[in-house]
């Protein structure tokens, strides 16, 4: 690395160490400050954090692999979840705020009652702030250990007697931290390598992390999105004119690989926006894109969307921010993309005799590879400090939003309150949390060993929170959802998707998906037309409080208000959804198509015409959604 690279990288670093000391004294007044900024985040600051977590340092290299085994229209398996996060921000926002609860298992017990309410905002608590998030922090890990190994090459800098210690202690341990790489005695080098740069990676990030709770963090994802979209763009413009600029791409596609690309894809298929060009668009696929925004555990927003939600100031403020990040995640970040990862098919083929196994991975590294080879000094560490940022704006987040289940949810509800009786003091509570976040950082670790692929970790985490999605939305919009309906699909998701990831592979990942979710929101139905119903001043409580959108006619009439009121609102709200999510789809697609020459769909009469057609219906619904969303109360 040349030194203008190092500088950069170093700069990032003290920025984010000096983001979490500025806002150690506030963090430390208590759990809401710490894990909420003391709900005081405007739109625009919200909207960008969640879009910087969702960046990450993966998702640059899932794409990739992604455009060159499956072709651009795979990517509608990321894209379609902006109805999820506009739906978040115009009809659940308002109830998440107003509901005010710290975490989205603590929602549990104020949405329920009694002890299955207990029992599931405890299993959430663990699952969701050890298993999964533990496991999206290996799997982003793992892209780390990829991105650094070409870059920080420390066997070189360092002195002999001390990087042998640590090449000694991975050898013991035996297990190679090496994605991609060859057996050898190599890999102990490279694993030596990758771990001194991730444990002082994480150093940092827990450093600011732990220091300065939801402030520094979100102080410090404000400046990494804007690095890692200027490198993004800065390797994108580079790649692109290796390859003989944006629009000599496709044409090289189809001359590289007249006979078929990575797994006998077909250019067309690679550069097909709609089904009906793409390659494999079976109706069990089709039904999954369009469902899978709803199955999945994030459908209402529950995690750390709900956490950046729950911190904003203002309703108002919190629907800002779904527009905001919908716009920068799904929109504005795919376009850069798009050539990027269409670029580096034509830079680098794939080589013809890799197993099919291997070729989502070694697409995955394409992208490491670009970096190192094509850009330079400056630029270079432009883009690895980008890459760094994703990673650590991901980490971050994960730290806290994880940090809060043990804190708020396992030690101060079970440890403290149930088991020991005591009410534990504010600032104690932000020790416990910072302590927490050291324990998530070792368990991801671990987890990290047991990775082959980042693919391979995405699939098997959209597969364990396929049922639980409807359930997880029907409970803001239907009165009638229980406790015992939330556990149902949680226990048939668990026992049906191992099942099914024996029966059916890999290549029947939306089958597996459909069916799960199927199954799951089938079992949560029968508990509520079953099983015991809430207690109706449980019920009450909750609407007062929330005052959640959608059908809770006998509880709002209870409260004293108009029962078809909330119902109504729910629709505009679902409007405003549709119509935000149909315009930047527009854009997206219309904006994809001109830049990458994909061609249109079979039955357009006028091909020409299909780009600026779409950027101009993509234009036209912007008033219509910003009058639906943005100008009464939800």
């Amino acid at each position: 690395m040349a030194l203008i690279d190092i500088a950069i990288v170093a700069a990032f670093v003290v920025h984010a160490v000096a983001a979490g000391v500025r806002n150690r004294r506030a963090a430390s007044r208590g759990l809401d400050d710490y894990f909420l900024a003391g709900r005081s985040l405007r739109g625009w600051q919200a909207g960008l954090s969640m879009a910087a977590t969702q960046f990450a340092a993966d998702t640059p290299l899932l794409v990739t692999g992604l455009i060159a085994t499956a072709g651009i229209f795979a990517l509608w398996q990321l894209w379609i979840y902006a109805v999820a996060f506009l739906l978040m921000g115009f009809a659940l926002a308002g109830g998440w705020r107003r509901a005010g609860v710290l975490t989205d298992a603590e929602l549990s017990e104020l949405r329920y009652g009694g002890h299955p309410a207990a029992v599931l905002r405890g299993v959430k608590a663990v699952y969701f702030g050890t298993v999964l998030n533990c496991t999206v922090l290996a799997w982003v890990l793992l892209a780390a250990a990829a991105i650094a190994g070409p870059f920080l090459r420390w066997h070189e800098w360092l002195p002999a007697g001390l990087f042998d210690s640590v090449v000694a202690f991975v050898t013991t341990v035996g297990v190679p931290l090496a994605p991609g790489q060859a057996a050898g005695p190599g890999v102990w080098i490279t694993t030596a390598d990758n771990l001194i740069s991730l444990v002082l990676l994480l150093a940092v990030v827990a450093a600011y992390s732990a220091t300065g709770g939801l402030r520094g963090v979100v102080a410090t994802d404000i400046v990494q999105i804007g690095v890692m979209l200027a490198g993004t763009a800065a390797f994108a413009w580079i790649v692109a004119a290796e390859a003989g600029g944006p629009w000599a791409i496709a044409e090289r596609l189809r001359e590289q690989y007249a006979g078929g690309g990575p797994g006998g894809i077909l250019p067309d298929e690679i550069l097909a926006f709609t089904p009906d060009r793409a390659r494999n668009a079976t109706p069990a696929l089709l039904g999954m894109l369009g469902l899978l925004w709803l199955i999945q555990l994030n459908a209402d927003g529950s995690g750390y969307l709900a956490q950046r939600t729950m911190a904003c100031r203002s309703d108002r403020d919190a629907r800002t921010a779904a527009v905001v990040f919908t716009g920068t995640q799904v929109v504005l970040r795919s376009l850069l993309w798009l050539p990027l990862g269409l670029g580096l098919l034509v830079l680098f083929p794939p080589d013809p005799g890799l197993a099919p196994g291997l070729l989502q991975a070694d697409r995955e590294a394409s992208y490491v590879r670009g970096m190192a080879e094509l850009l330079p000094p400056g630029v270079r560490g432009l883009m690895l400090t980008g890459m760094l940022a994703a990673l650590a704006s991901t980490v971050d987040t994960h730290l806290n939003w994880g940090a809060s289940y043990w804190t708020h949810d396992i030690y101060r509800r079970f440890v403290c309150r149930a088991w020991r009786g005591v009410e534990p003091d504010e600032r104690s509570l932000v020790w416990v949390a910072r302590v927490s976040s050291v324990a998530i950082v070792a368990l991801a670790l671990l987890i990290l060993t047991q990775l082959t692929s980042i693919n391979q970790a995405w699939q098997t985490s959209l597969l364990m929170g396929a049922g639980m999605g409807v359930t997880l939305v029907l409970r803001w919009v239907w009165w009638r959802v229980t406790a015992w309906a939330e556990i149902a699909a949680a226990g048939v998701s668990l026992v049906a998707a191992p099942a099914l990831m024996v029966l059916l592979g890999d290549d029947r990942q939306a089958e597996r998906l459909l069916i799960v979710a199927a199954l799951a929101t089938a079992g949560a139905l029968a508990a509520i037309l079953l099983g015991p119903r809430e207690d109706p001043r449980r019920l009450a409580a909750f609407y007062r409080k929330a005052r959640p959108l959608g059908f809770w006619s006998p509880v709002a009439a209870e409260a004293g208000d108009a029962p078809d009121a909330w119902p109504r609102r729910l629709a505009r709200a679902a409007g405003a959804t549709g119509a935000c999510a149909l315009s930047m789809f527009c854009v997206l697609v219309g904006a994809g198509s001109w830049l990458t020459a994909a061609p249109p769909p079979v039955w357009f009469p006028w091909p020409a015409a299909w780009s600026g057609l779409l950027l101009a219906a993509g234009a036209a619904l912007v008033p219509l959604w910003i009058r639906l969303g943005f100008t009464s109360k939800t």
